[in-house]
């Protein structure tokens, strides 16, 4: 009988050491998810309010701020596609051709830096990396000048030619870093088989490395997609000018600023953004997770 209640007595002192980390880790994972959640719902509440200021009229807004629409002008959304439609075709155009040469330029580049030898090297990737250092806003002025000697202000050119080069560094870096993770025996089996360099790059490093490359595409879209500063600067024809200095400059006829057309206009221009991310996120993650941020 003595045996059988020290046998129990141990087994409830184990029970007891087992449940209490499982119960504080239990309580810490639940306060976590708390958190989380409330600050989700914070994250989300200005979308809400947005889509809810989409369909008042400036006499609701002023009037009835907090409150829900009544009636809900659907309306608003004709109106702010209606101003928004050629400078969203802008972005989507010039966003689209820059994307595209920064991945071929960087890619080809990275292929490179990442599979061959050469002297010098390591230095001449250490300087290219060098340059994302240098903030942005200090070239706006030497890349104006260089723009207007070249006369492509005020023209696609001015938009597409600079967001290509600037976005090479940041590309090459994840470029070059993806390629190098390649295993080699890809490219000697190529080599032997008689395929040129370009072979082995199409053929061999491009089709591998699409998750690297849709992450660097979908970095530089959002990028130049969300430019302001420097469209607002070379650009001075409403015909050319991009969705993002557009949405700052929704005035009716009067002048008067309607607010509800331009809350609806900032939700079909955040559209292209939200597609991109639904269908490429798959590749993002992938391209992420895959070491293409590692140095």
């Amino acid at each position: 009988m003595a045996v059988s209640d020290s046998h129990s007595g141990r087994l409830a002192r184990f029970a007891r050491a087992w449940t209490g980390p499982r119960r504080g880790e239990s309580a810490r994972q639940s306060v976590m998810v708390i958190v989380l959640g409330i600050l989700l719902i914070l994250t989300y509440v200005p979308l809400i309010y947005l889509a809810i200021l989409s369909l008042k009229d400036n006499g609701q807004i002023y009037g009835r701020f907090w409150s829900l629409p009544n009636p809900a002008r659907w309306a608003n959304f004709v109106y702010g596609a209606q101003a928004i439609w050629r400078p969203m075709w802008n972005s989507i155009l010039t966003t689209t051709i820059s994307t595209a040469g920064t991945l071929v330029f960087a890619s080809l580049s990275g292929y490179v830096f990442a599979r061959h030898r050469f002297p010098g090297k390591e230095l001449i990737y250490t300087a290219i990396l060098a340059l994302l250092m240098i903030p942005p806003i200090l070239t706006l002025v030497p890349a104006y000048v260089l723009i207007y000697n070249l006369h492509l202000q005020n023209t696609y050119w001015a938009l597409i030619l600079p967001w290509t080069s600037g976005g090479q560094v940041f590309a090459l870096l994840l470029c070059r870093s993806f390629f190098a993770t390649l295993p080699e025996e890809f490219f000697d089996a190529a080599r032997i088989d008689g395929a040129s360099e370009l072979a082995i790059f199409l053929r061999i490093a491009v089709p591998l490395s699409v998750p690297i490359l849709v992450t660097v595409a979908v970095v530089r879209l959002v990028t130049t997609y969300n430019q302001f500063m420097w469209p607002l600067v070379v650009i001075s024809s409403p015909a050319r000018q991009v969705v993002a200095v557009a949405l700052t400059q929704f005035t009716s006829d009067m002048g008067i600023t309607d607010i509800g057309p331009q809350m609806a206009a900032y939700i079909l221009a955040a559209a292209p953004l939200i597609v991109l991310f639904s269908l490429g996120m798959k590749q993002y993650v992938q391209g992420i997770t895959a070491g293409g941020l590692k140095a």
